[in-house]
């Protein structure tokens, strides 16, 4: 079985002993009740992670001893997903699964036909949720690189993405090029774009394509919106030799 990932927050040595405390001390001590002889993985959540052994256990902490570092370069091109807001809990399964995956960046898109949208007074912690969503199912696909959750953002500020990107797509049922059929580009950002449950209207599909994006079919059934991304990602992480 896999070592367990945390995160340490506080940075990774080199070499020599860390102590693992806080929330993730804690959890590993009381909930996971690992102890002396057990292997662990700490991770900075930013590329680099560290293989160690634990030599002591307190109640809510770790004492580790560092066997071996690495640093894993950042991906290229990262795949951005751009994730209209779905109903109910869908967002975090979204972000969950995309995660697991090997998504870079994760872009809530307020949508003209989003079921939910996030008032401004709830937005921050529905933020909180995708972000502590992703921490926590980064972890337990191991990864050393965690995810970008970013800000909300409305239909303008996605267009300006996409004008950014190397290669930027639009999930569509009506396309005729089959996202299989994309080759990416090198280096840069491929930007996904997932509407949400009513679809996404003609004159977001018009503001994209203007910034230099086209409609892809995904396949021949239609997914829904939670888990669309997931699918597009599996195309194109191994169109790209990263699966």
């Amino acid at each position: 079985m896999s070592p367990p990932v945390f995160l340490a927050e506080d940075g990774l040595p080199d070499s020599g002993t860390v102590v693992l405390d806080g929330p993730e001390g804690r959890h590993a001590a009381t909930v996971r009740r690992i102890g002396p002889g057990e292997r662990v993985d700490l991770t900075d959540g930013a590329g680099t992670l560290a293989e160690c052994v634990v030599t002591a256990a307190a109640k809510a902490s770790l004492t580790l001893e560092v066997l071996s570092r690495r640093v894993d370069p950042a991906p290229s091109p990262r795949l951005v997903v751009v994730q209209a807001l779905p109903k109910g809990d869908r967002g975090e399964l979204a972000v969950e699964t995309m995660t697991e995956v090997g998504v870079d960046v994760i872009v809530p898109w307020s949508a003209s036909r989003s079921i939910t949208q996030w008032r401004p007074e709830r937005r921050e912690k529905a933020l909180g949720r995708w972000r502590n969503t992703a921490r926590e199912a980064a972890k337990q696909a191991r990864r050393s690189r965690f995810p970008e959750v970013a800000e909300l953002e409305s239909t303008k500020q996605v267009a300006r993405r996409v004008a950014a990107a190397s290669r930027a797509v639009v999930l569509h049922e009506e396309a005729t090029e089959r996202l299989s059929a994309l080759e990416p580009p090198a280096d840069g950002d491929i930007v996904v774009i997932v509407g949400p449950e009513g679809g996404i209207a003609d004159d977001e599909i018009a503001a994209f394509t203007a910034a230099g994006g086209r409609t892809a079919l995904l396949g021949p059934t239609v997914l829904r919106t939670s888990t669309a991304g997931v699918a597009a990602a599996a195309v194109l992480l191994a169109a790209t030799g990263r699966w």
